[in-house]
């Protein structure tokens, strides 16, 4: 025993050895390449930590003005992430990645809508029932512009979403656009919980058409969106319509779910990650609406897990796709914690449709996306919904 043990300091004392020998005669005029592959790794990260810590120190102590560290670490974690040239990854601060995280169990301190960023501030994409948005009167299409005296000119995307969220029982004050005549309402936040998936019966020709709406693909979605189409199916829809339009889509898990309610058997989608085989993802087996006559509707805002939806359904055969072309997205991300609380949320791998297509541009670019069927734009000045009566008629005309 006393020989092994022996044995194993004189050797844990030659390798603590060579690696002074190793970093004197780099010291003394060597090179780092003469090191062996294992310790050139270790200190080249050594000697980054080194020149980011000498860095910050210089920043911190020298700069005319005071400066916060973490901030100035948030910001290069920032910048590093925005140097990839990928418009799908981003560093997420603390305060981000837990508002993400709210989102994604679709309960919000808000007023219950949903936007999408345009220069001017946010414009309203879909008001909640029984919200207090809905109770104040906003409307899909109003222009957010100020939260408070706060203008939301040239701001970052979730700048005024911030703004708006708050403590239930809290009041925010909106100035919103409405056909360019601006309006001034004050509203009390509230605990929302906003359905991932509503339906509701539409009649043509005597037909009844079960129109389904899924707004994201959040945990529980695909679960909320089986929910509705068994309702539709116990009122007796004779054909469904899944309106996918505006759906920048979420969680792949729940792509596989939503596209199984659908389709029985056969391949979803498969994904490539760096340095891992292609992973093919299929059908579970439980399709509740495996027959009856369906339309997909899409258009430009229809991404990512939308997109792999929808293109099953089209490749299988399973749905006439209506509308306009989808966004192209034919890339993943994943999220990793980081000990901040922040976390990456980065691109991954890439993802192609059962018949092998890839919808992106190649790599992080955005791409030709999914080409529908029965080309039917919607015209948003107009009150009637042209694309959806194109829905309409499609899924009609397929019923025996």
């Amino acid at each position: 025993m006393k020989s092994r043990r022996a044995r194993l300091g004189a050797l844990l004392g030659g390798i603590l050895a060579a690696i002074v020998v190793f970093l004197a005669g780099i010291s003394l005029g060597g090179h780092p390449s003469d090191l062996p592959s294992l310790l050139r790794g270790g200190l080249f990260e050594s000697r980054s930590l080194v020149l980011v810590n000498q860095a910050l120190n210089i920043l911190t102590t020298r700069y005319y003005r005071q400066l916060d560290r973490s901030s100035l670490v948030e910001q290069g974690l920032s910048g590093m992430v925005a140097s990839l040239d990928d418009p799908y990854s981003r560093y997420l601060d603390p305060r981000s990645y837990r508002g993400r995280s709210e989102q994604s169990t679709q309960r919000l301190g808000g007023i219950g809508i949903s936007t999408t960023p345009e220069p001017r501030g946010l414009r309203v994409v879909t008001v909640f029932e029984h919200s207090p948005a809905a109770g104040a009167g906003l409307r899909p299409g109003d222009l957010i512009i100020k939260v408070g005296a706060i203008s939301l000119t040239d701001r970052a995307d979730d700048f005024g979403s911030d703004l708006i969220r708050g403590p239930a029982g809290s009041r925010v004050e909106l100035t919103f656009l409405r056909d360019d005549t601006p309006h001034v309402i004050s509203l009390e936040r509230a605990n929302v919980v906003v359905p991932a998936a509503t339906w509701q019966m539409v009649a043509y020709q005597h037909l009844r058409i079960g129109h389904l709406t899924l707004t994201g693909f959040t945990d529980g979605a695909g679960d909320e969106l089986r929910s509705e189409v068994r309702a539709a199916l116990d009122a007796h829809a004779q054909a469904l319509i899944l309106d996918l339009r505006e759906n920048g889509g979420g969680l792949i898990s729940e792509a596989i779910n939503v596209a199984s309610t659908f389709i029985a058997h056969g391949e979803i989608m498969s994904a490539e990650e760096r340095g891992r085989p292609r992973r093919v993802y299929t059908a579970r087996g439980d399709a509740i609406a495996a027959h009856i006559p369906m339309v997909v509707l899409v258009d430009h805002g229809t991404a990512s897990s939308a997109e792999i939806v929808t293109a099953a359904l089209q490749d299988h055969g399973r749905a006439e796709v209506v509308g306009t072309k989808t966004y192209g997205k034919g890339v993943f991300q994943g999220t990793e914690r980081l000990i901040n609380g922040g976390a990456l949320d980065i691109t991954i791998g890439q993802f192609f449709t059962p018949d092998g297509r890839n919808l992106g541009g190649g790599g992080a670019r955005q791409g030709a996306g999914i080409t529908p069927n029965i080309y039917a734009p919607g015209n948003p000045d107009t009150l009637t919904d042209e694309a959806l009566a194109v829905a309409e008629r499609t899924a009609a005309a397929q019923v025996p």
